[in-house]
Parts: C-alpha cells; sequence; structure tokens
C-alpha cells in the first residue's frame, strides 16, 4: 500500500527548494518541527497554491491553472485530476482533522492525516493506513502552531516533533484559495459518501472550480472560497457501480442545489446561523455539477447546474 506521507514528503521538499520562488518562507522551530509558511507572514501567492493543493493530495493528482467563465467575467481557477481518487481525496486531502490545542485552532488536512485516523471511521470504510516516520501536514490558520501545538501532533501521530513537516496558509491568502478550490473532487467524494454511497467503487475524478478573490477576513473568504464549490464546481468521476438505477438515486442527492440552505453566498447563511456550523446543513458543502461515468454499463448520469450568479455576489464584484 503507498504511503501518502512518503509521496507528500516529494512535494514538502519540492517547496523547501523553491522557497524564495513561491514567496514562502522556513520556520524551524526548537522542537524540530518544520514549517513553510504560505501566507501567514510570507506574501505566497498561486503558485504556492498549487504546491499545497497537491501535497494536500499526496502528490497522486494533477492539479493545474485554468479559467472559469463567471457570467461575463473571466477568473483564474484550477483542475484537479487523479487516478487515486478515494486515497488523495479521502486518506490524505479531506479537512478532517480539527486541532485545537489551548487557544489554538486549525484545520488539519494532508496525509498526516493518515497517522492521525482522523476520522477513524473513514479509514476503517476505505481500508486504509499508513506507516511513515514522517508526518506531512497542511494547516488552514492564520497563527503559527508553537512548540505545545506540534508536540500534540507530533504525538497524535506517534512520533516526534521533529518529524513533522507542516505547510501553513490562511483562509484569508491566495495561496488559501487556490487549496480551496482544488477541493472540488474531494467535496463531491465526501457528499457521495455521505449519502450512504460506497466510495470505493470510484476509480478517478476529475474538477474545475474558479479561485476566489481575498474578498476580507479570513470567515468571508471561507464564505467565498467555499462558493466556488457550491455554485460553480463541475465534477467528473469513473465508477464501477453496475446498479445505474441505485448510483442515479445517490447522484440526485448529491449537488449543493439539494440543500435546504442552498441559494444565497455562504457568508450570509453562516452568518444567519449565528457562525455556528452545526446550524448550517452539511449536504450545502458539494459541488453544483456531478457527472458520473459507470464503467461497466458505459452509462454517463449527471445532476446538478452550476449558479455563476450567487458566485458573483460572494464576490463582491464591483463594475467600474
Amino acid at each position: 500500500m503507498l504511503s501518502v506521507n512518503e509521496h507528500g514528503l516529494e512535494v514538502f521538499e519540492d517547496m523547501l527548494d523553491f522557497a524564495d520562488e513561491l514567496n514562502c518562507e522556513v520556520v524551524e522551530l526548537d522542537n524540530g518541527a518544520t514549517i513553510i509558511d504560505a501566507g501567514v507572514n510570507a506574501k505566497g501567492g498561486f503558485e504556492a497554491g498549487i504546491y499545497l493543493a497537491r501535497l494536500c493530495m499526496a502528490n497522486l493528482a494533477d492539479v493545474r491553472f485554468s479559467t472559469f467563465e463567471v457570467g461575463d467575467l473571466t477568473f483564474p481557477a484550477v483542475e484537479v485530476t487523479t487516478d487515486s481518487a478515494v486515497i488523495a481525496c479521502m486518506a490524505s486531502q479531506y479537512a478532517g482533522w480539527r486541532i485545537k490545542i489551548g487557544d489554538y485552532f486549525a484545520m488539519g488536512s494532508g496525509p498526516a492525516r493518515a497517522l492521525s485516523k482522523n476520522p477513524k471511521k473513514l479509514y476503517e470504510e476505505i481500508g486504509y493506513e499508513d506507516l511513515a516516520d514522517v508526518a506531512v501536514l497542511a494547516l488552514e490558520a492564520s497563527a503559527f502552531p508553537d512548540e505545545k501545538v506540534t508536540e500534540e501532533i507530533a504525538k497524535a501521530c506517534d512520533l516526534e516533533p521533529k518529524d513533522l513537516c507542516i505547510v501553513i496558509a490562511p483562509t484569508a491568502s491566495i495561496a488559501g484559495s487556490v487549496q480551496v478550490s482544488a477541493r472540488v473532487v474531494e467535496t463531491g467524494i465526501h457528499k457521495m459518501e455521505s449519502v450512504g454511497f460506497d466510495i470505493n467503487a470510484i476509480r478517478s475524478g476529475y474538477g474545475i472550480a474558479p479561485i476566489a478573490p481575498v474578498v476580507g477576513d479570513d470567515t468571508r473568504c471561507m464564505g467565498s472560497s467555499n462558493d466556488c464549490i457550491i455554485y460553480c464546481g463541475r465534477t467528473f468521476y469513473t465508477v464501477n457501480y453496475p446498479d445505474t438505477e441505485e448510483l442515479a438515486d445517490y447522484l440526485r442527492k448529491v449537488p449543493s442545489n439539494t440543500s435546504p440552505d442552498y441559494g444565497k453566498p455562504f457568508y450570509v447563511t453562516f452568518k444567519e446561523a449565528g457562525f455556528d456550523f452545526f446550524k448550517v446543513d452539511a449536504g450545502m458543502f458539494a459541488p453544483a455539477e456531478v457527472t458520473i461515468n459507470e464503467l461497466t454499463t458505459g452509462m454517463t448520469l449527471t445532476g446538478g447546474k452550476i449558479n455563476p450568479e450567487i458566485l458573483l455576489e460572494s464576490f463582491n464584484i464591483k463594475r467600474v
């Protein structure tokens, strides 16, 4: 079984080598943990975001820039293609590790999750484990973790702090926007899993989503970057699931427009919920458009649609 951490380490080492070109800064804590700053104090940028997205997916996907027509405007976009969809997206990329240590909070994603088994049930479902001697972690946060935080992270991975390789970028950063949009394929797989579909039947995945401009603080950028997937994310999957009638029943539940909270920018929905995630329907976090090619029967099913008008509202566009 391939190691997501060993594959992710390849990207981390490339980021170390090209830190200057990527506008990143490298920090080593007193306990030996190595952190690459892709947007907290460093400038970061689009290219740093591509590397960060590749790291999140354990270097098991092709991640590249494209463009996306949103209404009559053109925005940068990110395209993701993987033939290791479940491992790249669910065993690695999925932001399933809520790191809360003292006053420090960050969303953890990437290969190190497979060592900490966050969440354990998901790893049991997909039958994956990693036994690497290095932990490669992506943190979505606006502040650096200190020695105490990294010691706890390392402990959860059954390693020493010196074995930690961390890349950090805030939501309100260019690199942060890129890596969120690059979750378009993962978001669809996670939604399929949540409606009861056996995601082990998924073979490959492709997706494209526009990249949000930086529109304000972390909370506002969290809204606009997720809206890129919710309202304009397009995905395509290949699966082995010959019961196409049952497959169609699952697909009807997957696109974001099936959520009762669909229809307004996510920041607005979040604000109306008192900024309480538990009061927002989780089913909203899904691509706008989902297409599935069933390999046994050769049938292709599709559901959902894009909604560029709401995305433009989310982007706070002012025409001059």
